[in-house]
């Protein structure tokens, strides 16, 4: 069945259709991940947003249900080609049964390199992935990514018990938060009680937590208003960790501010440098803004920079027993190269008690 893949600048690419024959509209960006795709299917922080891979075969190892990373809340996916006979022992099924199920149209069959090209130059845009090509790009043109961390954000609070013999108590705020920080979390011996995006900082330190993670999620940062006003009561209070949009939101409530990336950094191979030592990991990330490094002048130590456009990746508040980070240590990205930032939480934690 053939379909239409329309970007807001009026270019058309015409495909095949997969996943499910609705249409759609969201903002279209792309990640460079030769694999991982369903851990970025399942990423959170893809909501309002058409995901496009850059690697031209997607599905091959098949659906991995205990790889996804959270539910699926993207707009659409777009690949090259995509795999119908997956090969794989933990396979549970093909990944175009997988976006019917899910509800998520997308195509296949276009050019992802072309596309990819015209996002980096022009940046990025919206699109619409439809039956007919509309006369009108009105609609397109004006859409926006907003209210996405109220969509993703868990409802209730929920306890996540540690491996072995509890050490700590940590709090998660859920704004869009990936599975595997709770797992990287309860292997170190922490208990984790994840909580709504929009609890009180009051209600979340009655918990007596040892720490608090701030997660990652979807959107614009400063949008969160409610959000950046809870951290700014926490900081101080307790030992705290934030990932990816806990990282940018962090920032905000410290006083400095953010700003939208021309086509973001989404991809398992972006290179992010420690400016202690000089060293680079190759880390994982899904973003599209980042914190203004100069609006941070004394209000905090910039840690990491990315290493292909220098933007900010980590910041250090000591004052404030805090430190984030942009990129993604729970995904294991080198395959464990950040994973240490975890253990510096933990040592946080241990201080905290000991003072």
């Amino acid at each position: 069945m053939d379909a239409y893949l329309v970007l807001e600048n009026g270019k058309v690419f015409r495909g095949k259709r997969i996943g499910s024959p609705k249409d759609s509209l969201g903002e279209l960006v792309f990640t460079t991940g030769m694999e991982g795709y369903l851990e970025t299917l399942t990423d959170p922080s893809y909501a309002g947003q058409i995901i496009m891979q850059t690697f031209p075969l997607i599905g091959n190892y098949g659906v991995i249900p205990q790889d996804f990373e959270g539910d699926c809340f993207a707009k659409g996916y777009v690949v090259r080609e995509i795999c119908d006979a997956p090969s794989n022992f933990r396979s549970e099924g093909d990944l175009d049964s997988f976006l019917k199920e899910k509800g998520i149209p997308g195509i296949c069959g276009v050019d992802t390199r072309e596309i990819t090209r015209m996002i980096r130059e022009q940046g990025v845009m919206n699109a619409r992935i439809c039956s007919e090509v509309p006369d009108d790009l009105s609609e397109i043109k004006g859409y926006k990514v907003t209210g996405v961390v109220a969509q993703v954000s868990r409802r209730d609070i929920k306890d996540f018990p540690p491996e072995g013999k509890e050490r700590f108590h940590v709090v998660l705020f859920d704004y869009g938060a990936k599975r595997n920080i709770i797992r990287c979390l309860q292997k170190r011996g922490c208990r984790v009680t994840a909580v709504p995006h929009n609890m009180h900082a009051d209600d979340v330190l009655a918990l007596s937590p040892d720490g608090v993670m701030l997660s990652n999620g979807p959107g614009d940062p400063a949008e969160n208003t409610q959000e950046i006003a809870q951290i700014r009561h926490l900081l101080g209070e307790v030992p705290v960790f934030g990932i990816c949009l806990g990282h940018q939101l962090t920032a905000l409530a410290i006083g400095g501010s953010t700003y939208k990336l021309k086509y973001g950094h989404r991809g398992a191979n972006q290179p992010v440098k420690r400016l202690s030592d000089g060293r680079t990991f190759i880390s994982s990330q899904n973003h599209g803004y980042a914190v203004d490094i100069k609006s941070m002048d004394g209000l905090g130590t910039v840690s990491f920079i990315n290493a292909n456009d220098g933007s900010c990746e980590g910041m250090d508040y000591p004052d404030k027993n805090c430190f984030t980070v942009q990129f993604h240590p729970e995904a294991s990205g080198g395959p464990h190269d950040t994973e240490f930032l975890f253990d510096r939480f933990i040592k946080m934690m241990e201080d905290g008690r000991d003072a």
